[in-house]
């Protein structure tokens, strides 16, 4: 039994045969930009803002990821090495951290409660972010790195048994437990280093089956009643691996994301319901 996941079973066949079919993530990945208002998002900050309480964009997309995720439990799937359909025991997301006063980044990985809310979310992206910007110390992540990296021949040995572990769901819980490649969501915020969004793909290796890219705001024309008006919006560029449910399911999914971002007072206070994946 894999330590990261929960088989699925008694799912529609279609779904069983496709992991036989398309035996790569990237053979499975499909791609869709969601464009977010940004004017509901300000309103919420600037309220909450007034009353004492930060809150950042990246915050209110994961909260709305995390409550849509709750609703919406086969987003939280992955494909195993066996084509076989598996439920992540946790909701953990991956994310890159910038670290000042030296080069490069690091990246590890936020574990959530389906429970979590809009205040709660924004509490563990802080200490995330505080806690992976220590110049002085490196994370589990980096340590193992600066071991693979230290002993010649070692990293290509040691990764290719730790993809081939992986590949039967062998990989010990202690590697699964720090590495940010199985983890439910990759998210990556653009849009702090003033870049567009862009469609990052989700690994081969690990379990990660839907990424997020945030860009820079643009302007997106809308239909209204006066003709047609520019927007202000967050562009996500979304990337899933089709393996894990139906694209109507996503498309229902991603729907309600975009129904919290647009009253995000949505995301107060615990869920009003989750729907059990197992």
């Amino acid at each position: 039994m894999r330590p990261d996941g929960i088989r699925v079973k008694g799912h529609d066949p279609m779904y069983s045969l496709m992991p036989y079919f398309l035996t790569r993530r990237y053979d499975a990945m499909n791609m869709i930009t969601l464009d977010i208002p940004v004017a509901p998002l300000h309103r919420y900050i600037n309220e909450k803002r007034a009353e004492g309480i930060r809150l950042s964009h990246l915050a209110l997309i994961l909260a709305a990821y995390v409550r849509t995720t709750a609703e919406f439990p086969s987003l939280n799937r992955f494909i195993g090495g066996n084509h076989k359909i598996y439920a992540h025991k946790e909701l953990t997301v991956g994310m890159v951290v910038l670290r000042p006063g030296r080069n490069g980044d690091t990246m590890s990985k936020i574990k959530f409660d389906f429970t979590d809310d809009i205040f709660r979310v924004q509490e563990k992206i802080d200490a995330y972010i505080t806690e992976n910007r220590k110049v002085e110390e490196n994370n589990s992540l980096d340590k193992l790195m600066a071991i693979l990296l230290g002993v010649p021949l070692l990293a290509p040995l040691l990764t290719g048994i730790l993809r081939l572990l992986d590949r039967f769901g062998l990989l010990p819980k202690v590697i699964c437990d720090i590495s940010p490649f199985h983890a439910s969501l990759l998210i990556t915020n653009l849009a702090s280093i003033r870049t567009n969004h862009i469609y990052h793909h989700v690994y081969e290796f690990g379990t990660t089956s839907v990424a997020v890219a945030m860009g820079n705001l643009r302007e997106v024309p809308k239909r209204t009643k006066n003709g047609i008006e520019l927007e202000r919006c967050i562009p996500l560029g979304v990337v899933m691996d089709e393996r894990i449910c139906g694209g109507h399911y996503f498309a229902q999914a991603f729907a309600r994301m975009k129904e919290y971002l647009t009253t995000p007072s949505l995301l107060e206070g615990p869920p009003r319901y989750i729907n059990p994946e197992i």
